[in-house]
């Protein structure tokens, strides 16, 4: 398997600008989406298995490092990594503590995205639940964001967030019914928030016809998390986000628009399961490089993401402390140097991860890095998660492209989240010179 940004295994094309093959395009990613979901039958995705016999599909995508959700999303619609982008992780970096802020707000991308262009080229956009899409230039916008603290209740912060101001009220009268706490989460074992985000993407589909269509299944992420990769529950979401885009393409055929609308289906990760949690901010605490983040009181803290772990020295120019961190590292026992891999800062430019780390750690398979502070250096765990170094299979996302403008029978060997921005540009004929990725020639309809 190639390296992260190793050129795919096909020819792929940049362009400036081109005759537009779509007049719509509706992106779907499926969070913790996996090659296997549409490879393997007994998943169930009847769909998108249908899409991949008379579409395009691709054997593996890469993303970027960190593998977790928001800085991919963000490579999927800027077509570059985070160093360009800006969203570096789920969460940022916090010097003084987490506060539970996560990258919600439009703002803090650094890099055109899709829905510039599209606004640009005077055509109407529309999304569900898109991470980083708070005051996004949507033209009909329920945004991915929570409320930060104990209360859970998204619907309120989403509503306050929804563009136009009434569209919550809309969604909720047209398409969902009125919704309750549990309509609008992952809860109970429940598969209803990836059902009512279908829901409230097909309303927006034949009422509004828009160009482009952003929306986010968030349910199957959820439940791997929680069993791993495989499992009752995971098997479950994953039939329901097929469910989910048998109701969008449903919804492409009552607009009328099914014929020269192309879909695409992708992901931000894939899965691994865990045995073990190593927690590199307990051997910096116990050995005096953390002592309390919330007064200052630090020279060095790693800020975890899953199957990996970004070093930020308080002083950046502090060699020393770096030494020391790096020198505590490699004398570990040898069973716990194994859990994990240094990434240097050579390596992380390679990748375009964030500019401001030192180092990184990144997780063996098997292993989640914790930021605990506190605690036992190695602990059990179960479950599964993501954020490793993409060099690895089982980290891979996938990619099914349907209809207008998109090959029939077409395969692509390997290609990265980056490369489906400029795939989406072409296919609209939108100018997108800014992005790194290329759209993958076995794709696109000769």
């Amino acid at each position: 398997m190639k390296k992260i940004i190793g050129i795919a295994g096909l020819l792929m094309i940049g362009f400036s600008s081109f005759a537009q093959q779509a007049a719509h395009v509706v992106l779907i990613t499926i969070d913790g989406f996996r090659p296997d979901f549409y490879m393997d039958p007994s998943w169930g995705m009847v769909n998108l298995r249908m899409m991949k016999e008379k579409g395009t599909y691709a054997d593996g995508v890469n993303s970027v490092f960190p593998s977790v959700t928001y800085p991919n999303h963000t490579s999927l619609i800027t077509g570059v990594t985070p160093a360009q982008h800006g969203i570096y992780y789920n969460a940022p970096f916090e010097p003084n503590g987490a506060t539970g802020y996560w990258y919600f707000n439009y703002a803090s991308v650094q890099s055109p995205t899709l829905y510039d262009a599209v606004r640009k080229a005077g055509k109407t956009s529309a999304n569900v639940i898109w991470p980083v899409t708070v005051d996004a230039p949507i033209d009909y916008n329920i945004p991915d964001v929570w409320p930060v603290g104990k209360d859970k209740d998204r619907r309120k912060a989403t509503a306050a967030s929804a563009n136009p101001a009434s569209l919550w009220q809309e969604i909720q009268e047209n398409a969902t019914g009125k919704l309750g706490p549990a309509d609008f989460a992952m809860e109970k074992e429940e598969m209803i928030m990836d059902e009512n985000v279908a829901r409230m993407s097909a309303y927006l589909i034949t009422t509004y016809k828009p160009t482009f269509t952003t929306l986010h299944l968030a349910c199957t992420d959820h439940f791997e998390h929680e069993e791993g990769r495989d499992g009752f529950l995971v098997r479950k979401a994953v039939a329901g986000a097929d469910r989910a885009l048998g109701t969008i393409i449903e919804a492409l055929k009552r607009a009328g628009i099914y014929e020269n609308t192309a879909i695409i289906v992708t992901g931000d990760h894939g899965f691994v399961d865990i045995n073990k949690a190593f927690s590199p901010n307990v051997l910096l605490a116990q050995n005096g490089l953390l002592t309390d983040v919330k007064t200052g009181n630090w020279k060095a803290q790693f800020h975890a993401s899953g199957g990996a772990a970004f070093l930020h020295l308080k002083d950046a120019s502090d060699k020393q402390t770096l030494h020391k961190v790096l020198t505590l590292l490699k004398t570990l026992p040898a069973d716990q140097q194994q859990m994990f891999k240094v990434i240097d800062r050579k390596q992380l430019d390679a990748v375009g991860a964030d500019p401001h780390a030192a180092i990184a750690i990144a997780a063996s398979q098997g292993v989640t890095i914790s930021g605990a502070t506190k605690g036992e250096l190695v602990k059990a765990a179960k479950g599964g998660t993501h954020g490793y170094y993409p060099d690895f299979k089982e980290i891979q996302t996938g990619f099914v492209a349907y209809g207008a403008g998109i090959t029939t029978g077409g395969h692509v060997e390997e290609m990265n989240v980056t490369d489906v921005a400029p795939l989406i540009a072409r296919l609209l004929g939108l100018p997108f010179e800014k992005a790194t990725g290329k759209a993958p020639a076995a794709a696109i309809a000769k």
